[in-house]
């Protein structure tokens, strides 16, 4: 059911129509074109409005005007809209069949109205027991849809009492699954809570909520959720922590109060322990000292990993002691045997590091040499008999380090084996089995994530962090990789040396080029390009053309294999329009083949998708922001549809979790990070202007194994080039890991 949609009290004319067809759904603005019918035979009309949330077949009550566009002609604007049961027995079987009641299809949907006819409603409604009077119908689906029906109505019902207060369809169905019976209630009486408990809901649509129910701008309550809400968008921006001044001038700001009345609820959240303040170094004044404000999970992860990382490094026990007295001329001449090469002094030193520290951190750009010496430390070890354990953050980087070395490698999450809500099974108090833990694509661990990890190594073995500093830091809150290094105390080497093969390679050689400043090389190397576009749009366009057609053609690589990374999710280069247009280029709609339209996305078997937030209910160990998948099925009358992630595990999403899932065509360089593709374009665009910076054009490169093609503008790509970044986050891992910190 598709519920309806409030945006103010607007009167005008009422058409009363069955939406047959969406042409155009923003995703950005919610602004929809669409066709219906009136069942007053005829040519369909065009609605236009905010209808996200409505699904073909449903019969609707608009209220709006007529305009006349001077293009399309006449057409309906759409202020507000109700769905309404249909009456007509066409009309019903569309209902039934559209996908909106779990367990009917278009094929059953026309049984049933065969058999019911215009009473088929009352039916479900008042005796839906006789559905096993029609053929194909048993006692199991019978109750399903009964069961069905009746959440519907329960969520019909929240929904009339939402719709006062703005609350959308999607939002609503989400509001009812979390609360229940208690859904009017909660968003009476406390719907700040919303922001916090159903995913989705910002405080910023919470606050709209609140005051609809008459919440006063300055009550306590307000500005104290305002506060925290202020520190979460920070925890999304990689900030771990706020200095007090800066959060009482923002959450003023977004509240709308004054800053006084933000800091006396400031005191109070403190005396609750909602948040937690400690005095960390001031950043711009050595010596001197700033008053930070956590959210307590940020604080107490800082102090858990600090904690752990240093409990590892100076405890006495070592479940690797052999090589702490091991002849290393003869370890390195028999690892020359084994693997044809020698090791550069560097890669010599990181090799002795990671077997006899504890806690060791190797670093260094693509071509150096990591994933060899990776190898090198992996095989010694394995001399020893020692228990190995490797990790990654995504999929790929997993199964990019099993194929390097031979050993089975599992992401962070299935290594810790995450349950429903989060917690592990391993952690301190029941650690991993290993002796060694590498870890690769460290610069991806966020601050929480590193935390688990850390707690569930078990005393006297040895923790290797490996990656790339000069990325871009992680999705998530902190920058754990370049904290770690930046203490004194955590050894660690920088490979720096690019070997003669990697020197051939353009990628490689202008990766470098860019994390120096420089501009990259296009005329010396086969596979590295530049298409010079000035406009945006017409940087899109050729962006479509290169992935769908010029790539395949010249290089042989499948468009499926090609992963279009941008510096953002908006604009005309962004990655929202490209996964349409690249939709449409490479997976078009076919006549015939299921899809689901949810908002401004259609699916279709055969879409490369992304997950977009952390769901810990889902698969054998949760699914995780930025997990990568194909949809494998979809099916209207399951109202479901299936994804195989790319660590071959198949996941089933709802219809109504769709929200969960991007397109994956075009994806941010910041979702990218721990993956690597056969062929990678970048619209390198002074749409982007606020994100052209080196290290963002830096991590988008070297994510590609074979090819590079930047698309864009010379003006762009220069700025881009020379830009060393925006500074640091607010993080005090370092200071943590210092033996005067706290």
């Amino acid at each position: 059911m598709a519920g309806d949609v409030r945006l103010g009290a607007v009167s005008g004319a009422v058409l009363e129509a069955v939406l047959e067809r969406i042409t155009f759904a923003s995703e950005e603005t919610g602004y929809t074109i669409a066709r219906v019918a009136t069942g007053r035979g005829g040519d369909l009309l065009t609605v236009v409005g905010a209808l996200l949330g409505v699904q073909p077949g449903e019969s609707l009550r608009l209220v709006g005007r007529w305009t006349s566009h001077p293009q399309y002609g006449r057409q309906f604007q759409v202020d507000s809209f109700t769905t309404v049961l249909p009456a007509t027995i066409q009309g019903i079987e569309r209902y039934l069949g559209s996908g909106l009641i779990k367990g009917i299809g278009p094929k059953m949907a026309a049984r049933i109205v065969e058999h019911f006819g215009v009473d088929t409603l009352q039916v479900i409604e008042g005796e839906p027991g006789r559905l096993v009077e029609v053929p194909g119908l048993g006692p199991k689906r019978t109750k399903m849809i009964a069961d069905a029906w009746e959440e519907q109505k329960a969520i019909k019902e929240v929904m009339v009492f939402l719709q006062g207060v703005g609350v959308s369809t999607s939002l609503a169905v989400r509001i009812y699954k979390k609360y229940g019976d208690a859904s009017i209630s909660v968003v009476r009486n406390e719907p700040y809570r919303l922001a916090s408990d159903v995913w989705g809901i910002g405080f910023k649509t919470a606050d709209t909520i609140a005051q609809a129910v008459g919440i006063p701008h300055d009550s306590p309550q307000r500005v104290r959720a305002g506060i925290q809400y202020t520190l979460s968008e920070a925890a999304d921006g990689g900030h771990c922590y706020l200095p007090e001044p800066n959060l009482l001038a923002d959450a003023a700001e977004i509240l709308g109060v004054p800053a006084e009345l933000v800091r006396q609820c400031l005191e109070e959240l403190a005396g609750e322990e909602g948040v937690v303040r400690h005095a960390v170094p001031n950043p711009t004044n050595e010596g001197a000292t700033i008053p930070a404000v956590y959210l307590v999970p940020f604080d107490r992860a800082e102090a858990s990993l600090a904690g752990s990382l240093l409990r590892l490094l100076g405890g006495r026990e070592d479940r690797m002691p052999a090589f702490a007295t091991v002849d290393w001329t003869k370890a390195l001449a028999w690892l020359r045997t084994r693997t044809g090469a020698d090791l550069a002094p560097e890669q010599e030193q990181a090799v002795k590091l990671a077997l006899t520290a504890k806690v060791a951190v190797l670093t260094g750009g693509p071509g150096c040499g990591k994933s060899f010496t990776v190898k090198s430390i992996i095989a010694l070890a394995a001399a020893k008999r020692a228990k190995i354990v490797l990790a990654a953050p995504t999929g790929r980087a997993a199964k990019r380090m099993t194929e390097l070395t031979g050993h089975p490698a599992a992401t962070v999450h299935r290594l810790l084996q995450l349950r429903p809500g989060g917690d592990p099974t391993y952690d301190r108090d029941n650690p991993i089995d290993a002796d060694l833990v590498v870890v690769d694509e460290a610069s991806m661990l966020d601050l929480i994530l590193a935390n688990k990890l850390v707690k569930a190594v078990p005393r006297g073995a040895h923790l290797l962090l490996v990656g790339d500093v000069d990325q871009l830091p992680s999705v998530g809150a902190g920058e754990v990789l370049r904290d770690v290094l930046a203490a004194e105390d955590i050894p660690r080497v920088r490979l720096t040396k690019i070997f003669r093969q990697a020197q051939e390679s353009g990628v490689v050689v202008n990766a470098h080029r860019i994390n120096a400043g420089q501009p990259p090389e296009f005329t010396a190397y086969p596979d590295f390009f530049h298409f010079p576009v000035d406009e945006p749009d017409a940087a899109a366009d050729l962006v479509v053309d290169v992935v769908a057609r010029r790539i395949p053609r010249k290089f042989g690589i499948r468009p499926r294999d090609i992963q279009v990374l941008t510096p953002m999710h908006r604009g005309p280069a962004g990655a929202g329009s490209l996964n349409l247009a690249l939709q449409e280029a490479i997976s078009p709609h076919r006549e015939g083949a299921p899809e689901r339209r949810h908002g401004a996305r259609v699916f279709r078997i055969g879409d490369k998708v992304i997950q977009i937030r952390n769901n810990y209910d889902k698969g054998a160990n949760g699914v995780f922001n930025g997990t990568v998948g194909v949809v494998t099925a979809l099916s209207g009358e399951d109202r479901q549809l299936v994804v195989r992630t790319d660590e071959d595990e198949d996941i089933e999403y709802d219809f109504d979790e769709l929200d969960e899932l991007q397109h994956a065509y075009a994806i941010t360089v910041h979702r990218s990070q721990g993956s690597e593709y056969p062929a990678v374009v970048v619209p390198v665009t002074m749409g982007s202007y606020m994100m052209l910076q080196r290290n963002l054009l830096y991590t988008a490169v070297t994510r590609a194994k074979k090819l590079v093609v930047l698309v864009g503008s010379r003006k762009a790509l220069a700025i881009a080039v020379r830009t060393a970044g925006t500074g640091r986050r607010h993080t005090a891992l370092t200071h943590r890991l210092t033996s005067t910190a706290p």
